[in-house]
């Protein structure tokens, strides 16, 4: 056991113990000092103290109470009544966190304590772990409340035989068994019977094989099938499983209280009917309404003992178990007696037609009573009148009666002729071969004969769908797992050796039922002809009632165990938390009752009641059995081969392949049994995987379809690293560069809908941010950055990873997330970012620089860069953009992304209305006409729908609004170099430049004699479109000319800088004057200069490109094409 370890005062005077002294006793508390020498316990609890005070010991005072350690033996206690994936443990409880090391062997992990337990601890916890059976214990959360008077829970006793076999056993053998498996052998015959049965009864063993490598993989708690399910595939897969066998459990109920009905209105008191027919046509109708009336009454009356108290149907468990047991020990001993004495069971037969014996005494249709010659119930059955002259039917007459012994016996040879199978139509007569017969060409009125006719339409398909739920049942020994003495060792072998008797008794009933009842009785389902008794029954001895009541009580009893188990199975999913609408059914009584799921339960049970016929139920509760066991088996299969560590199952006689073969063996019976009954079963179960995937809880199981995923991610990155991917295969994999504010609140989330928009959903996203400083101070607010981010993209519904990244700066962090971001194949090659646009009002130059930085880096990596202008502004992902255009000013060749890009937009709602326009700049030597059918022809290849216009740049001269811009830009970017200035001190150095150039402008105005009006040269928005309305009247030459003539200082000006100011101002020109109303710009982005020296420049530059336009995005290839005319 663990120790626990309780502080306790001791006067100074006292001493410590001597060594040896030390035991296991239990040391008497002494009275609390005054001077405050309580101290608290480890555990919480407060020796002498209230709670809530701190023992203080200090050394220097004499005084003080030297605190020693009582050993204390008491165990630590666990449990809430609801499985949890924490462990109970290895992780620690709140208390446990609470307690201080006080000793010196272990001084050197003190300070793990906290995190990491004792050895001892955890092993006191592990042999004090118990897995409650859910609703047998009383709520944990009410006994928490009690404190030191809770009461320790009861290890669990039992062992494999009755924990285990005794209830497989009860849940395998039952309804089929007794009330269809005779019908089915006769129908059927031994060798197709024999087939259903070895083929059910394999499916059974093979799950009943994964089902114990998985049970014995570790502790199942309380929850059995759907706690192996759901932890082995994860919450997707296990609720819908689980949820199909709660269905599954539930229908199972049906068919056993509809079991009961029939047993009590066909066999035991028949005059209980409430609906009688009147004709013969009508008796399969007045069944049905008996059926669904004295159902609701028994489904009312066993819901009604199962909300009562559970204790009492457990109690019972083994007396309708006695009664399944002494069925089957009845029909042994009656098989072997009809060796010596056959039981006189007579079967009267019309010409080779099987009759109904209800409404006669003596198959003849004359007799001798006192010299005089009468006719028989039977002649009035088939005549008109009881008189000899009376006209009778025509089969009647040409035919003549004949006694059959029904059970002839084992020595009679009967079973060579039940071998082959007797399938027929709705209506077909029970008709034997060994009889001749005078058919009559009217048959119309063979309807209203006593004849013995099937009821429903037969074939091997069908009788696989009705004799499966006979096999189900082998998840009870998992169900009980809570109350196992040795849970990994008692449910296989319990299991397995349920499974492998029922199966004998199975495969021995279909011998001997065809070795020895006649083969027309066989087929007689509900025992008409031998005056309503059940065919089992008149093979038992000593008496048919022996089975009549056993297979009463037996159906009681599953009916009642079904009500138990399926509630609870639903509180099992409820409590999970898994299924959002399902947690109302989580709750239920004080003592854990599932009351609000016995509701549901009993509803859905209804259904199946009201469906009324047991061969109609069976079929259903087959297809959600069958889900069930099939993801059983790929549970097994998936973890074997998978190799998962945490793989290791004591019970070793599994492998894969026999997993595989039990799946394919359940999905073949699904569709064997009703393949649209399995069609629904797999839609209603894909539904709710779907509902769990988008509403569903997160849970983090450590199941196997994570193991595959991670599995299948690893060889495809391997793949996909082999080779770079084709241009056809190309799409961008995105890294969003992404700032925060202070509070780590995502600055401009639009760019998260920008990518959406792009990606639709396709492709890799990642979405990185840098904080500066150093991981071990900004651990904290990178994971609160990390968690806003993420819940920034669920709000933009952006599907990606997200990556925060801690540095020393930002020019480092970013320069590390362009390097490393990715794994593998599975790397970023385009990279979007926001347009810093405030970097002209920013104190520290660093923010535009690293911007420049983050270009030249993503140009060196070979990744394309999009930048997004005014990106607060572009549509969100609930926006519907109307008519309007997406304008591609394609001026250098960049492998496509100008034309790609567009495309990928358009293909999310937001964009899909939009047109693609096209814009290509020609020069003075280049043919524009031509140009234009070029450009038409590729688009045409390329499958691109967009109008195509060509801009013909004519060669002007550089105008003075160019050379003043470049002189501003030059000066500033000069004084700045230059003097460290203050912010103020820089706004006053700026407006002394803005005012020199305004006078400067306003002379060059007079001196050129063109009106007052163009002295407004001052760089403003509107003065600049005036300025370049002024450009385009006046003659460039002339001006340029003049100006030079007054601007001495112009030709000191960077030429270089000149001509990249003049292309800036004339392509700003263009792209206005066509661009301006359209709803984005896609435009290229010159690269940043070699020399670092011009960068404030370059911001300059791309600030003139871009100025009077709403939405921009600023696009910059990778070096490689990414788009082909090819297929």
């Amino acid at each position: 056991m663990g120790e626990r370890f309780v502080v306790v005062p001791v006067d100074a005077g006292v001493g410590v113990a001597v060594e040896g002294e030390y035991s296991d006793g239990v040391v008497s508390d002494p009275a609390p000092d005054p001077g405050g020498g309580g101290s608290r316990s480890s555990g919480g609890t407060v020796e002498g103290k209230e709670a809530g005070e701190d023992s203080v010991f200090d050394p220097q005072d004499p005084n003080a109470v030297v605190p020693i350690l009582e050993y204390n033996r008491e165990p630590n206690k666990y449990g809430d009544g609801v499985p949890k994936e924490n462990s109970p443990f290895i992780n620690n409880t709140d208390n446990d966190k609470g307690n201080s090391y006080d000793g010196t062997n272990m001084a050197l992990f003190e300070e793990e304590m906290d995190s990491n337990p004792m050895v001892s601890s955890l092993l006191n916890k592990l042999a004090n772990y118990t897995n409650l059976t859910q609703g047998a214990q009383e709520h944990e959360e009410a006994d928490d409340d009690e404190g030191p008077k809770k009461k320790a829970v009861k290890s669990p006793q039992m062992g494999t035989f009755m924990g285990v076999y005794l209830p497989c056993l009860q849940n395998i053998l039952g309804v089929i068994l007794f009330l269809r498996l005779t019908w089915i052998v006769g129908t059927a015959g031994i060798l197709e019977s024999l087939a259903i049965v070895c083929l059910c009864c394999s499916c059974t063993m093979l799950t009943a094989i994964s089902m114990s490598a998985i049970a014995t993989n570790g502790v199942v708690p309380a929850g059995g099938s759907y706690y192996m399910i759901s932890r082995s595939l994860g919450p997707e897969f296990g609720g819908a499983v689980g949820l199909c066998f709660y269905l599954g459990t539930t229908f199972a109920g049906s068919m056993y209280i509809l079991g009961t009905i029939e047993i009590l209105l066909t066999y035991i008191v028949p005059k209980a009917a409430i609906f009688v027919a009147e004709k013969k046509e009508d008796e399969v109708e007045a069944l049905l309404n008996n059926m669904r009336v004295y159902g609701t009454c028994c489904l009312a009356l066993m819901s009604i003992v199962v909300f009562v108290g559970v204790k009492y149907v457990n109690k019972l468990a083994l007396v309708f178990l006695a009664c399944v047991i002494l069925s089957i020990l009845s029909i042994y001993a009656g098989v072997i007696k009809t060796i010596f004495e056959p039981p006189d069971f007579p079967v009267c037969m019309l010409g080779n037609r099987t009759l109904q014996n209800h409404n006669f005494d003596s198959c003849l249709k004359t007799e001798v009573i006192d010299n005089l010659t009468v006719t028989t119930k039977l002649w009035q059955l088939f005549c008109k009148g009881p008189e000899l002259n009376a006209t009778c039917n025509d089969y009647f007459d040409n035919n003549n009666l004949t006694l059959m012994q029904g059970i002839p016996g084992l020595k009679s040879r009967v079973i060579s002729d039940n071998m082959w199978s007797e399938y027929g139509p709705i209506g077909m007569k029970v008709e034997s071969n060994k009889l001749d017969s005078d058919p009559v060409g009217d048959t119309s009125q063979d309807i209203y004969m006593p004849y013995v006719v099937n009821d429903i339409a037969t074939f091997f398909t069908l009788l696989v769908g009705i004799y499966f739920p006979s096999v189900t049942g082998i998840m009870a020994g998992s169900n009980r797992s809570g109350d196992l003495r040795d849970a990994q060792k008692s449910i296989p072998i319990g299991t397995i050796l349920a499974i492998a008797t029922t199966s004998f008794i199975y495969v021995t009933c279909v011998v001997l039922f065809g070795a020895c009842i006649e083969g027309v009785l066989l087929r007689d389902k509900f025992g008409d002809s031998v005056k309503g008794n059940l065919v089992i029954g008149t093979l038992s001895w000593p008496s048919p009632w022996v089975i009549v009541i056993g297979s009463f009580f037996s159906c009681c009893g599953a009916g009642l165990q079904s009500l138990t188990g399926a509630p609870r199975l639903l509180q099992a999913i409820a409590r999970d938390g898994i299924v959002p609408f399902l947690q109302v059914f989580g709750h239920g009584k004080a003592n854990g009752e599932p009351t609000w799921a016995l509701l549901l339960t009993a509803g859905i049970c209804e259904i199946g009641i009201l469906i009324a016929s047991l061969d109609a139920v069976a079929p259903i509760l087959s297809m959600f059995f069958l889900m069930c066991y099939l993801f059983v088996n790929l549970a097994c299969a998936l973890q074997t081969l998978l190799r998962t560590p945490n793989w290791r199952p004591r019970f070793k006689y599994y492998h894969w392949a026999l997993s595989f073969l039990g799946m394919s063996l359940c999905l073949s019976l699904m569709f064997i049994c009703s393949w649209y009954y399995a069609i629904v079963a797999m839609v209603i179960a894909s539904c709710i995987y779907k509902y769990i995937e988008y509403r569903g809880a997160e849970k983090e199981w450590g199941d196997g379809i994570r193991g595959l995923s991670l599995n299948a991610a690893r060889f495809a990155l391997i793949r996909l690293e082999e080779a770079p991917p084709h241009t056809k295969n190309w799409r961008p994999q995105v890294l969003v560069l992404l700032n925060v504010d202070s509070d780590q609140g995502v600055k401009h989330p639009r760019l998260l809908s920008l990518t959406t928009q792009l990606k639709a959903g396709k492709g890799l996203t990642i979405v990185g941010n840098v904080l500066e400083g150093t991981y071990l101070t900004k651990d904290a607010e990178a994971k609160k950055a990390e968690q806003n981010i993420k819940s920034a993209m669920s709000a933009e519904r952006t599907k990606g990873f997200c990556h925060v990244v801690v540095s020393s700066n930002l020019r480092d962090g970013f320069s590390h997330l362009i390097q490393s971001a990715g794994l593998g194949g599975m790397k970023h090659n385009t990279v979007l970012m926001a347009w810093p646009g405030t970097w002209r009002q920013s104190n520290d130059p660093q923010s535009w620089k690293n911007f420049i930085e983050t270009v030249r880096e993503t140009t060196a990596a070979h990744h394309a860069l999009l930048v997004a202008k005014n990106v607060d502004s572009f549509p969100t992902n609930q926006d519907r953009l109307g008519e309007g255009t997406i304008d591609v000013w394609w001026v250098v060749h960049d492998g496509g992304m100008l034309m790609l890009l567009p495309f990928l937009l358009r293909q999310h709602k937001v964009w899909r209305k939009c047109k693609m326009r096209i814009f290509t700049v020609a020069q003075m030597d280049d043919n524009s006409i031509q140009m234009k059918k070029d450009l038409q022809m590729f688009l045409y290849h390329l499958r691109l729908d967009a109008e195509v216009e060509v801009v013909e740049m004519h060669d002007n001269d550089i105008s003075a609004f160019t050379y003043e811009k470049t002189l501003v830009m030059e000066q500033r970017s000069q004084m700045l170099k230059q003097m460290q200035l203050s912010r103020t001190e820089r706004e006053r150095e700026a407006q002394l430049i803005h005012d020199r150039n305004t006078a400067s402008h306003a002379a060059i105005n007079d001196k050129a004699d063109t009106g007052p009006e163009r002295v407004h040269m001052t760089w403003t928005k509107d003065k600049l479109f005036t300025e370049r309305n002024r450009n385009r009247e006046m003659n460039a030459n002339v001006a340029v000319r003049d100006l030079f003539n007054m601007k001495p200082e112009w030709e000191s000006l960077n030429q270089s800088n000149v001509r990249r100011m003049h292309t800036a101002v004339k392509m700003n020109e263009m792209v206005v004057n066509k661009s301006q109303g359209a709803h984005l710009v896609l435009l290229n982005m010159p690269g940043p200069p070699k020399n670092r020296g011009g960068d404030e420049n370059y911001m300059e530059f791309l600030e003139v490109l871009l100025e009077g336009l709403n939405r921009v995005l600023l696009v910059r290839g990778g070096g490689r094409e990414v788009i082909t005319i090819y297929s």
